[in-house]
Order: C-alpha cells, then structure tokens, then sequence
C-alpha cells in the first residue's frame, strides 16, 4: 500500500495555502503552570469549518481532474468533514452530496446546507451510511472522498503538523485526539520528518479505543459501540490510517471522560477560546497523568472547535 511521504505533505500545504487559514499557535501561562510544562496549542478551532478536517477536504478537492470534478464529490459524515468538503467543493465550484446520519445535530445539518452541500439523511448506522451513500454515488457519478482512509486527505492533513513544527523550534512532544486517523497519520509524517528527536503520542477516549486496541496489538480492531462526549472519535481507524500510525507514532493512551471534561473547561477558562471534547483529549492525557510532559516542550494539536452550546458537558 502506497503511503503518502512528507513530501506529499509539502505539496499540499502549497496546493491549500490560498484556501486556509494558517492558525495560529498559542500558550497559556496559567496552563504551563498548573500542568508544570511549556505547552504550544495549534488552534485548529480557528480552521474554516471550525476544524482541521478543511485542509485534508481542500487537498483532496483541489487534486480531482476537470473530468471527475466535474462529476461532484460524496461522502457519509456526521460532522467536521461533511462541512470541509461542502466549502472545499464549493470554492472549486463543484456539487457535494453529504450523506448524514438523521441523528446528526442540527447544528451542523444547517453547516453543510450552508456551504451548498445537498444532503442525504440515513439511519445512524454505519451500514446505513454505507449504503446510503453507494446509492448516491451510482445515481450522481460523484467521486467518493473519504473523510480519513483517503491518500490526499491524510497529505492535507499533515499540514497543521507541519506549520507548527514550523513555527515552534525544539518540541519534545507532539500530541493530537486519535478517531479515524487522518490527523495523526499526517502528523506522525510530518513530525518524524522534521523533528525525527519528537515524541508522537495519539490520545483517545477510553471508551473509545480501538486505535489504542489496534496499535498494541497485531491486527485493526473495528470500534464497535464506542461511548464517549467526544463524538469526532468515534469511527474507526482506516487501513492506511493504520499502516502509518503502526510505522510512525511512538505512543497511543487513553483517557476518562471526567478528565476530558475537566481539560475542555480548562481550555475555554484558561485560554478563553471555544474547542470541542474530541480537541480536549491530548490535554485530558496530561491532566490524567497518562503521559509524562513534565518540563518538556509539548506541541498539542487543538483539532476543533464545534461544539453543540445547547448540551455543554460542564
């Protein structure tokens, strides 16, 4: 299986540099003292589409054919990449069909209708969205672009891992929240790339954790009934997703839904800026002494900031 190379990634931070935002990277005094390390927070929360998911969406968009564009992009999501690939497919001028879960918060149904996207509802089972969407696909000729399993999307991906590793010298650790595994296969790449010295640790809810069942053990477990508030990681890890993480990351842990909460609500106290549970996960690992960051320089990937104001966890 051909896997994408760092490389891959610079051509893609070239390629979606006109589309993006490059965000910005912040610390927190108050953070650095509380959990006694430096921390430098990539605020993806501050991404179009409130998250990460836009540049691998972008990526991907921006490398179709006139021919298959053409065509129109699909995909099943419930959530960040429905709305990434609704903007990238209408910056390039071309139709998106977004298959979403009935279940779906409102919130986001009205994102992705927003962007233009047309949207298909299913039953809010992964079979349903499968299916669901085959039937799209084979009514429309649309190109299927999958939310993390997908060559260019991981590329895109990577590119938050790249303009941090730019920005910050000498991380001893990056960390970033582990769901299908798009995010980390691009920053495991891109940090074992350009600071080969780095720590690469994925974090996961606990009740949630088939990357952490996958990594230790030999073969992928599929995440079957997760449970957790941090519903950007509930889907399993793709193949590819997997190949590279095997290859690439150091470390994988997982953590409780209390201390999810407790380092969502340090963030919006501490920081005052909004993010999501799935982006308070590597910070839950520090507050939950899963990982030892004591007076080292630790980057952490803030993957998003949508969140429903209506069901707060706190």
């Amino acid at each position: 299986m051909r896997v994408p190379s760092f490389s891959d990634i610079e051509s893609a931070h070239e390629r979606i540099k006109p589309f993006v935002h490059q965000t910005p990277v912040f610390k927190s005094k108050s953070v650095n003292k509380l959990l006694g390390a430096e921390f430098f927070f990539k605020c993806e929360n501050f991404q179009k589409v409130g998250a990460f998911k836009f540049r691998g969406a972008t990526n991907a968009v921006g490398l179709l054919s006139d021919t298959e564009a053409a065509r129109g992009v699909a995909t099943h999501s419930s959530g960040n990449h429905a709305a990434a690939l609704a903007l990238a497919a209408r910056n390039r001028g071309i139709k998106a069909y977004v298959v979403m879960p009935e279940t779906s918060p409102s919130i986001k149904i009205k994102a992705v209708k927003g962007y233009g996207a047309e949207v298909v509802f299913c039953k809010p089972t992964l079979e349903a969205r499968e299916s669901t969407l085959k039937d799209v696909i084979k009514k429309t000729g649309a190109v299927e672009i999958h939310p993390y399993n997908n060559f260019n999307v991981i590329a895109g991906q990577g590119t938050a891992a790249k303009e941090l590793a730019d920005e910050v010298n000498g991380l001893d650790i990056v960390m970033c929240p582990v769901g299908g595994g798009g995010l980390l296969s691009g920053t495991s790449i891109a940090i074992k790339a350009m600071l080969p010295g780095s720590k690469v640790v994925a974090c996961e809810p606990a009740g949630a954790d088939d990357a952490y069942r996958s990594f230790y053990g030999d073969k992928l477990v599929p995440s079957v009934d997760p449970k957790t508030i941090a519903d950007g990681l509930l889907t399993s890890l793709g193949t590819m997703n997997y190949t590279i993480i095997k290859a690439k990351t150091d470390q994988i842990v997982t953590v409780s839904e209390g201390a999810i909460i407790e380092a969502m609500r340090m963030i919006w106290e501490r920081m005052k800026i909004i993010v999501e549970p799935s982006a308070a996960v590597p910070l839950a690992a520090v507050v939950e002494k899963r990982i030892n960051v004591k007076n080292k320089r630790t980057g952490i990937i803030l993957s998003g900031g949508n969140v429903d104001l209506e069901k707060l966890p706190f």
